[in-house]
């Protein structure tokens, strides 16, 4: 029985296999079916190719494309198909890094401009590459060997040497990019292509059944931008051709709602050149939704015990050296130089607030303090990274924290998780989102603070006190603030990518950082705690994703024109505006259509910029004082009693009602 293991499976069951057995003979034993399905294997939880040898005692789960893991196997096989392909048509190239990511996969390289129209052609070598069946080979390389291998591509060289000494590659900072001093350096192969790769892979090319490059764009090497500009090519593979038809008119759809696209053409917002990347310029309507939300915000934190505060977007870099910013965020921060003082603009408003706290002696009877302040934020996002108004560089955030004692920190996060809730009921997005439980990864000491003790303390309080309020959530590590766990709502965009849409954040660092105290019953000098959270998040992320979301159709209380008055002819004007009149009066976002066009033009016009309801008068509206209504999904409505109609629409509004068809 010396050359014999078990090997344990999900359900229980075990069996006894020679030493040495692949996974995919442990997967062609139970059936051949099971083998053709299977990608990736997860052995006593590493996840490792279907033709990794097993010499011990193991608990094996077979990976397919359904799961996660399945997606990123195939997705960064595709990815090394992609990259073999250049290499073939553009032997000059240099390729950088090719990761995974929820849409698909991506390979940034050194190499001229790629356009659209190249794609095709690059889509053709690839299917070569899969035609060719060419059996995928994991090797194992020490350190020299690899840099010999890859001696001509310096972007190779740089990760390797990095790779060794515990930096992060690339511009996803994930936990498969560190690889420890100890180990060796992993490539795979496949016919005559070699590149730097953890793994897993399929077991051949073939496997990539069905793929499409989708778009390029262009990028910094490392998300630099002093550093080489690269060429980027996005695109997706499935292992059948009926599942990528699937996916591809799904995303023909995503685009008829991506607020990128639609946002401009119902001009909420623009974009300029000569403004800047990730830097959107807010029409009308745009500011006005924003003004909506803002106002919103403000009022329902007012009525539950939040005190504002108005702090400079400008700030000697000294303030975030004391919070630990300029050491675990600088690369994300604005920072310049001006009269012999380096300067930062804010990325965030809690150092500000935490020196207004400072400005006086707090004794434990003024605790909890909660101050708000909807804020002007700037992040120096990666050009790679920006994205209409989802990723920018200047945001607002409705910004607060919550200053307490600790016996009051359960009871304060209570309420700001009831605050969340009743900002995303009225919203319409409760349906839609999902809680992650953020924690941090302290083998990564320049991303979060050194403190292994508090870091444990903290998340064990936060999961206590969700478990306790009986929030359903994922776990995710890494994904914490570098001072302390959250509690983040997470939202999908049309395509698919995962956006954090509010959060919730227990601080155990900041208050020590920052000397913060409060006088207890005993008269003792005492450490405060600290919520950071964002109720209704940044307001051009919560705009963009209502877009989608409701593809373009807003609820009534947040619709930039809630109703849009049509004459049926000129005669009409001042009836239509009259009641034009009457409307704004009681609070409502009108516009008059008087111009000398159909009427049926005019209501088609209006739907396609969403407007929420359509107001015909003509003759005899005008005889009985009444509107003849229809709202955007095309329903009339008949005719209306003005002053009926318009406390309708009031009471649509004050109540936040999600529209229905």
């Amino acid at each position: 029985m010396a050359n014999k293991i078990k090997i344990q499976f999900p359900d229980g069951s075990k069996k006894s296999f020679d030493k040495g057995v692949k996974a995919i003979d442990i997967a062609k034993d139970i059936s051949e079916g099971l083998a053709r399905a299977v990608l990736a294997a997860e052995v006593n939880n590493k996840l490792v190719d279907m033709n990794t040898k097993i010499e011990e005692n193991s608990i094996i789960n077979f990976v397919k494309f359904n799961s996660k893991a399945g997606w990123d196997t195939f997705q960064h096989s595709a990815a090394h198909v992609l990259a073999q392909a250049i290499l073939r048509l553009y032997p000059k190239a240099k390729l950088t890094i090719g990761p995974t990511i929820e849409e698909g996969f991506y390979y940034d390289i050194d190499m001229p401009p790629i356009k659209q129209e190249d794609l095709g052609k690059i889509e053709k070598e690839m299917q070569k590459v899969v035609d060719e069946n060419l059996a995928v080979s994991r090797h194992v390389v020490s350190q020299k060997k690899a840099l010999e291998m890859f001696k001509n591509n310096k972007y190779k060289v740089e990760m390797i040497k990095d790779l060794f000494s515990n930096k992060v590659t690339g511009t996803q900072k994930t936990k498969s990019s560190v690889v420890p001093k100890s180990e060796k350096i992993t490539y795979y192969e496949q016919g005559e292509f070699k590149d730097l790769c953890r793994g897993p892979h399929v077991s051949n090319t073939g496997a990539i059944k069905s793929f499409k490059l989708l778009q390029t764009s262009s990028a910094y090497w490392r998300g630099d931008a002093k550093k080489e500009s690269l060429q980027r090519i996005y695109g997706v593979a499935f292992p059948d051709k009926k599942e990528l038809k699937k996916h591809l008119f799904m995303l023909q759809e995503a685009k008829k709602r991506d607020h990128n696209k639609l946002g401009r053409e119902l001009e909420y917002f623009t974009t300029s050149e000569v403004v800047g990347k990730g830097l959107p310029l807010l029409m009308p309507k745009g500011a006005i939704v924003k003004r909506i939300l803002q106002r919103f915000i403000e009022d329902e934190e007012e009525k539950r015990g939040y005190v504002p505060t108005i702090t400079p977007v400008l700030t000697k870099s000294d303030l975030y050296k004391i919070s630990g910013h300029l050491d675990h965020y600088r690369e994300s921060m604005f920072v310049f130089e001006t009269n012999g003082e380096e300067m930062c603009l804010r990325p965030m408003t809690c150092p500000h607030q935490f020196m207004i706290y400072k400005f006086k002696k707090r004794s434990y009877r003024e605790l909890p303090i909660r101050y708000s302040e909807v804020s002007e934020l700037f992040r120096n996002e990666t050009s790679g990274e920006l994205h209409g108004l989802i990723r920018v560089r200047q945001f607002t955030l409705s910004d607060a924290h919550i200053i307490c004692r600790p016996d009051q920190l359960e009871k304060e996060f209570e309420d700001v998780l009831h605050l969340v809730e009743y900002v995303m009921d009225c919203l319409g997005i409760k349906e839609q989102v999902w809680y992650r439980f953020s924690k941090g990864d302290l083998s990564k000491p320049d991303k979060y603070i050194d403190n292994p003790k508090a870091w444990k303390q903290s998340e064990a309080t936060l999961k206590k006190i969700i478990d306790k309020l009986g929030v359903k959530y994922v776990e995710e590590e890494d994904e914490a603030a570098f001072y302390g766990p959250k509690l983040d709502v997470q939202m999908k965009n049309v395509y698919g990518k995962e956006d954090t849409l509010f959060t919730i954040q227990i601080d155990f660092a900041l208050p020590e950082k920052f000397d913060m105290t409060y006088t207890d019953e005993k008269s003792n000098s005492v450490r405060p705690m600290i919520i950071h959270r964002a109720s209704i998040g940044c307001l051009e992320r919560t705009m963009a994703l209502l877009i989608e979301h409701y593809a373009g159709k807003m609820p009534l209380w947040v619709s930039p024109i809630q109703a849009r008055i049509l004459t049926v002819s000129e005669k009409f004007t001042k009836y239509g505006q009259e009641v034009k009149d009457k409307m704004r009066a009681a609070g409502l976002r009108v516009e008059l259509d008087d111009r000398t066009e159909s009427i049926g033009k005019k209501i088609r016009d209006a739907q396609l910029e969403k407007i929420n309801y359509m107001l015909v008068v003509g003759e005899r509206e005008v005889k009985d004082k009444t509107v003849t209504a229809r709202n955007f999904f095309n329903k009339v409505l008949g005719a209306k009693k003005v002053d009926s109609f318009i406390k309708d629409l009031v009471k649509e509004v004050d109540e936040k009602r999600i529209p229905k068809e």
